[in-house]
This record gives C-alpha cells, sequence and structure tokens, in this order.
C-alpha cells in the first residue's frame, strides 16, 4: 500500500516544506507538474524536492514529448536522479496544460511512445535516433522507472507494454477501476511481459474537511481540470453515462487551459456546477470528503488491483492536505 502526492509549484518554498512534510507523513512518491507557463520550472522544482527529501521517489507528474527534446529530459531527470541518490521517476503523457498554453495539441500515441523509447536509450549512455537526427546523453547511464500516465483504451494497453508503471486517470470506481486494469494487462499480455510488470499507480484529486461538502467545494477547479483531461480526444470506451455525454463535451469547449488548477473564482471552478457534473466527477476522480470517506475510497482502490494512489495538493492550503491526509488516512489504513 504505497501513497505519492503530487504538488503544482507555485512557490519554490512552499514545495520545499510540502515535500518534507509529505516524506514525515509516510508518503512514499511526490510528484510535480509541468507547466511551464503556468507554474515554476519542473526540473528546478524537482532539484529542490530531492534536497529537502531523503527516503521518497519524485519525478514528473508528468512531463510531455512536446516541450523538452528526450535529450533535454532525460539529462534533467538523470541529474535529478544522482541528485536524490537514486529516487528518481520519469513521468510522461501526452502533454495538457504545459502544451495548450502554448498552442499546440496533445503528442499522438505513436510520438508518445517513440519519446519513451528515446529517452531510455539515451538514459541508457546510447545514440538515438529522434525525428530523423541521432543525440545522445554521453555521460547518462541509469535506468530510471517510467511512468506513463494513461486514459483511453489504447494509451492503457500501450502502458502496459512499454511503461514500469501505469499513472491512470480513468477514475476511481470500482467498474472503471477493474476496467482500466483488465487493459493495462491485455497489453502486458499482447507485448509478451510477465503480469503486473506495469505497476498501476491511480491518480485522484484530493481534499479532507469536517464534511464532504465543503472538501468538494474547494477543488471544484481541479474536478474540471480532471474532467477535460480524462475525456479529451473521444469518449468511446472510457465508460461515460450516455446523459452526460453533452455536459462533458460543453465542459471541454468552455474550459480555460490558462487558468487550469488555479485556486480562487475561476471560470473552471463554475463549470462543474452549472453542468452538472460535480457529483459525478467526485465520485469518479476524487479522494473527497471526511477521513472516515477518504479512507474508504482509498480502500476500495487498493482492494481493486491499484499498486499506489496518488492524490493532488491543491487547493487553498496544500499543506493541510499533506498533513491530515498522511495523520488521518494512510497512518489508520497502515495500522489496520
Amino acid at each position: 500500500m504505497k501513497f505519492g502526492v503530487t504538488m503544482f509549484p507555485n512557490n519554490l518554498a512552499d514545495v520545499a516544506s510540502g515535500a518534507r512534510l509529505a516524506e514525515e507523513m509516510g508518503f512514499d512518491y511526490v510528484g510535480i507538474a509541468d507547466s511551464q507557463s503556468l507554474a515554476r520550472e519542473l526540473y528546478v522544482t524537482l532539484g529542490v524536492v530531492a534536497a529537502s527529501t531523503d527516503r521518497v521517489m519524485l519525478g514528473p507528474t508528468v512531463s510531455n514529448p512536446l516541450t523538452r527534446h528526450p535529450a533535454v529530459a532525460a539529462s534533467a531527470i538523470a541529474s535529478i536522479n544522482e541528485l536524490s541518490g537514486g529516487r528518481a521517476f520519469l513521468g510522461l503523457g501526452s502533454g495538457d496544460s504545459a502544451v495548450l498554453n502554448l498552442g499546440l495539441r496533445p503528442a499522438r500515441l505513436a510520438e508518445l511512445h517513440h519519446y519513451i523509447q528515446t529517452v531510455r536509450e539515451m538514459l541508457a549512455g546510447e545514440t538515438s535516433e529522434y525525428r530523423g537526427d541521432r543525440a545522445h546523453v554521453r555521460w547518462a547511464n541509469a535506468a530510471i522507472p517510467v511512468a506513463m500516465s494513461a486514459e483511453g483504451p489504447r494509451t492503457l494497453a500501450m502502458a502496459g507494454a512499454v511503461a514500469d508503471a501505469a499513472i491512470i486517470h480513468t477514475g476511481l470506481t470500482a467498474e472503471v477501476l477493474d476496467d482500466t486494469v483488465a487493459r493495462i494487462r491485455e497489453g502486458e499480455r499482447a507485448a509478451g511481459r510477465e503480469k503486473g510488470a506495469t505497476d498501476v499507480w491511480a491518480f485522484a484529486k484530493c481534499n479532507i474537511a469536517d464534511n464532504r461538502d465543503d472538501a468538494i467545494g474547494e477543488i471544484k477547479m481541479a474536478l474540471a481540470a480532471s474532467g477535460h483531461h480524462a475525456f479529451r480526444f473521444t469518449l468511446e470506451g472510457k465508460n461515460v453515462p450516455e446523459e452526460l455525454r453533452e455536459p462533458v463535451s460543453i465542459l471541454h469547449r468552455e474550459y480555460e487551459a490558462a487558468e487550469h488548477e488555479q485556486v480562487g473564482h475561476t471560470r473552471n471552478a463554475t463549470l462543474t456546477d452549472e453542468l452538472g457534473l460535480t457529483d459525478y466527477f467526485a465520485d469518479r476522480f476524487a479522494v473527497a470528503g471526511t477521513p472516515e470517506e477518504c479512507r474508504d475510497k482509498a480502500r476500495a482502490i487498493f482492494d481493486s488491483g491499484v499498486d499506489a494512489l496518488l492524490i493532488t495538493a491543491i487547493g487553498p492550503s496544500p499543506e493541510t492536505i499533506i498533513r491530515r491526509f498522511g495523520q488521518e488516512v494512510i497512518a489508520p489504513l497502515r495500522a489496520g
């Protein structure tokens, strides 16, 4: 039963104290969002996390193939791995706010696959071909785990085929998790890998309060971000009820990438209520509510075959989320 926390790096000093607190509270992973237009630089921030902790694994949750050449990404994560004493992982996906705020389209599946292969070769110190040119990171020699973000059926299968871990953002209900894990395992089988070769890391928006309404009310912008990301491109194979397909489509058109995960009275924070999606998104994408409700949800997630639960500490008080989740969810669950 492992736990991680993702932070949106709005302030480096806050990230440092939050990472130290997460380690103290029993978290196993600290992830940093990659969104250069809205937050502090990813690898600078990971350097701060490495210097502030002794035990946790750390890495991007997640970076993308478009804003960093694979040689740049390989050199950066290898440097973090060296600085942290071998504690780095590399989270990669097709791209969200980092690429949308540059006016770019997220990477296609084949592009992500090639990028992962290329970065791995460069991390091993090999010369690799990328977009018709040869490149290398001569000094690198590190087997750093690659965690791939996945939502759609084809992406989940690819994660099972090529990744060390799949960061799933498909949803947290039993039905969705059963389908998600099955698609990852099918990808493993098709690639000739052993069952369980790919760890399953479930990504969850999180908040804890003395009542569920207050907990959800503070993270509606995060729920909108989840719906925007998980249901992009297509709804096919994503277990969305028929009556909610049109509201989800409207959310995609109305979502403001420039306000992604921003706390406060933003347009994104109003969308889920306007479209009648708040309760659905909270059930599907969040571990939020009272401590007891969060413990029950976390226990059910692990029972569905998940290896690690990665929560977000994004809200009015990220350190409160980290502290309360550590004291009131992680500690009781591990105590049995």
